[in-house]
């Protein structure tokens, strides 16, 4: 298996799991993916932050926020490992509840990866809606 191939099996497993965690509640997944050096950024599509204490304040704001997630799926349009960073672009779909209200929305979703004592880690998120598909479940 290529490299690129073993970092897509990871966005398709560890990574797809903290997400789906995260949406029903639990940040502990995603903070577990999470570079923690310095720099750190998220462009969100609800709240943005950099570095670790911002965006620590960030997945705590999440995790209180999201519940009961139904669905998840990431459609990944593009990714790519050069050395020891990586890419990732594509729409995540999510049908979950937002502050005890059912949602269901598209992100379109870049992150960007760095290997850290042989693990992917997260160093950077920018998502924002697609336009048109929020709809209340």
């Amino acid at each position: 298996m290529s490299d690129r191939d073993d970092f897509v099996q990871w966005v398709n497993t560890r990574l797809r799991d903290a997400e789906i965690a995260i949406h029903n509640g639990d940040a502990a997944p995603r903070r577990a993916i999470w570079s923690r050096r310095d720099p750190v950024t998220v462009l969100g599509a609800w709240k943005s932050a950099t570095g670790q204490s911002e965006v620590k304040a960030l997945f705590a704001d999440l995790e209180a926020s999201f519940s009961d997630c139904t669905s998840y799926t990431f459609e990944l349009v593009a990714a790519d490992v050069i050395g020891d960073m990586a890419y990732t672009v594509g729409y995540e779909h999510t049908r979950a509840s937002v502050n005890q209200e059912p949602r269901a929305y598209t992100l379109r979703a870049t992150q960007v990866y760095r290997r850290e004592d042989g693990e992917w880690k997260v160093v950077h998120r920018h998502a924002d809606t697609v336009p048109d598909t929020e709809a209340a479940s």
